[in-house]
């Protein structure tokens, strides 16, 4: 494809593009159109490496299609919350997510009886690691007999209460195994509309990903629904795929402060990890995950790709430990506008400039990269970098503004390499990988926007992946946030 008249970051006037074999192979002025060669006018547009998405679910984010919002901005109290649910007809399993506290306080399995009892309902916390179950759903998973298993939280009298704490894989073995579905969904609207977004690669961290999500990747993969190149964490067993176009990554490990692990046994894990020549990518949102974390890899020893996700509060005082040890920081900017309403009623005054900070790692020296979380967060990268330069919650209150980035430093936490994430932003250059994304106004208006609606193609090893429309994927998919 020869792209022409492109807005190139270092090149003083538009230059035209070729990509030839998945490259891009010359760059000039007035390139000679080859016979049969497609041509991608760019009309002054800029020309961008494209987006990396370093920390996202995608297999959750495709289930969201099928799922009820339980939580802000379109649920905010527990009316809203009842409304919702029963508004969802049918008779099936009924699924939720995003919720949070603020909206009907802590949920069990008797306040959803009272909210939705006809049939079995689960609801996913915003967070990711709980689920709460009503007495419905609870019999179909047979919790009664499973109450020893670690993750089944018990009431006062022993028995549980419906919330479940990271045992997504194996409600999906139970629903499996009782025939009431469990399969992972497809992949192909998701994809679409992570393209749409100009993203070219993904980072799946998904911690319990195993041989059977792997194998969804690669068959995503070879029937062509998967557009995207992506980079797959998960357990100590994880498969190597079997396509170029998904890699194994990182070995996730997770870290909830109610129940952190014994220290021998954190440390095992991260130099096992080391020994198989894989990286670990350790979840940190809390002040005590992150000094653990951090202790423990300087005890285990270090690997260059080991990875610190979410880094959500980081006090002054751990800034210089970041940099000893040595990780990269992959965090969520975007959070500042989806959830700052919520930090702000919940997170002391004196620890706002400690939400995902941005600056001052970067001025510390810390590799950082960026990523949405979704579905956890939105989808949209473009959220995350407005979000990384101004701040602002969805009301418009500033949190931390001495760590705003500039447009540029934004756009280069999703222009990193997906096995360095947080090093320098790859560039159009000769010999580099085409993968790209068009935009259609040039970089100097472009940076006062940070909009995905600027996004006018996508490539990915120079193959049209996103042609400017919008691709057709369910509403729940879309994202409207302007931060």
């Amino acid at each position: 494809m020869l792209i022409t008249d492109a807005d190139v970051a270092g090149y003083p006037a538009l230059v035209d593009v070729r990509c030839d074999g998945g490259t891009i192979v010359a760059m000039g002025r007035s390139l000679r159109r080859r016979r049969g060669e497609p041509v991608l006018a760019a009309a002054g547009g800029a020309l961008l490496p494209g987006l990396h998405d370093h920390h996202i679910h995608m297999v959750a984010l495709a289930a969201l299609h099928s799922s009820v919002q339980c939580g802000p901005p379109a649920v905010t109290n527990a009316a809203q919350l009842a409304a919702a649910l029963r508004a969802d007809t049918g008779d099936g399993w009924l699924r939720g997510v995003a919720y949070h506290e603020s909206v009907a306080g802590v949920l069990d399995t008797a306040q959803l009886d009272r909210l939705r009892a006809d049939r079995p309902v689960k609801i996913q916390h915003r967070s990711g690691k709980l689920w709460v179950v009503n007495s419905a759903a609870a019999r179909r998973l047979e919790l009664e007999r499973h109450a020893g298993l670690p993750g089944i939280e018990l009431d006062s009298a022993g028995r549980p209460n419906g919330r479940l704490w990271r045992l997504d894989g194996w409600m999906r073995e139970q629903l499996a195994r009782a025939g009431q579905g469990g399969a992972l969904p497809g992949l192909a609207g998701v994809s679409r509309l992570l393209a749409s977004f100009g993203v070219t690669g993904c980072t799946d961290a998904t911690p319990d990903n195993g041989e059977v999500a792997m194998a969804h990747f690669t068959e995503a993969a070879v029937r062509g629904e998967l557009l995207q190149s992506v980079r797959v964490m998960g357990g100590a067993t994880l498969p190597e795929p079997g396509t170029p176009q998904v890699r194994r990554g990182e070995r996730k490990l997770m870290l909830d402060e109610s129940a952190l692990p014994e220290w021998d046994a954190l440390c095992a894990a991260i130099g096992d990890a080391h020994r198989q020549g894989r990286a670990v990518a350790v979840h940190c949102v809390t002040r005590a995950e992150l000094v653990l974390a951090l202790s423990a890899l300087r005890a285990a020893g270090r690997h260059p790709g080991d990875r610190i996700e979410h880094a959500s509060l980081v006090p002054a005082d751990c800034l210089p430990l970041l940099r000893e040890v040595g990780v990269r920081v992959i965090t969520q900017p975007g959070f500042i506008h989806e959830r700052g309403d919520q930090y702000l009623a919940a997170v002391p005054a004196g620890e706002w400039d400690d939400l995902y900070r941005c600056r001052a790692l970067l001025a510390q020296g810390v590799p950082l990269a960026g990523s949405t979380d979704a579905p956890y967060g939105s989808p949209d990268p473009w959220v995350a970098m407005r979000a990384a330069v101004v701040r602002r919650s969805r009301a418009g209150v500033t949190l931390g503004p001495r760590e705003t980035l500039t447009p540029e430093q934004a756009l280069a936490l999703f222009t990193c390499a997906a096995d360095t994430p947080g090093g320098p932003a790859r560039a159009v250059a000769v010999g580099a990988v085409a993968d790209l994304c068009l935009l259609h106004y040039p970089w100097q208006a472009a940076r006062n926007r940070l909009t995905s609606a600027d996004v006018r193609a996508t490539l990915r090893s120079g193959a049209l992946i996103h042609d400017g429309a919008r691709p057709s994927v369910p509403q729940r998919l879309r994202t409207t946030d302007a931060a």
